[in-house]
């Protein structure tokens, strides 16, 4: 199992304008088999969950906007909230953490490989 860790996540409520603030964690598998990725959310104070889970096909990237997954319960993301992000795959992938934040007129987007 390799596991990937995201410690500073955070989807805003509000926005400045046309654009919405978001998150995505893209993957790239250039592997020959597709990859199943869970995905686990952890809290300053509240309990963690679980259950996020997405599969990247093989040789293709996968573009998971936070803001748009639910877990198995049908819970999302919660918006102003930090959590961190547990991610586990089988297969080795290449892992992207990319917040785009829309909350002041000077737009912002951060971005970082994860390992």
């Amino acid at each position: 199992m390799k596991t990937w860790y995201i410690p500073d996540a955070y989807y805003p409520s509000s926005k400045n304008g046309e654009y919405v603030s978001h998150e995505a964690i893209c993957f790239l598998n250039v592997g020959k088999e597709d990859a199943k990725v869970s995905m686990t959310l952890y809290f300053e104070d509240r309990e963690k969950l679980e259950g996020f889970t997405v599969v990247v096909p093989a040789e293709r990237t996968l573009h998971c906007r936070m803001d748009q997954i639910k877990n198995r319960d049908g819970a999302s993301v919660p918006t102003d909230t930090p959590y961190a992000v547990k991610v586990e795959s089988e297969s080795e992938l290449t892992v992207q953490y990319t917040r785009v934040d829309t909350t002041q007129a000077e737009l912002a987007i951060a971005t970082t490989i994860v390992s």
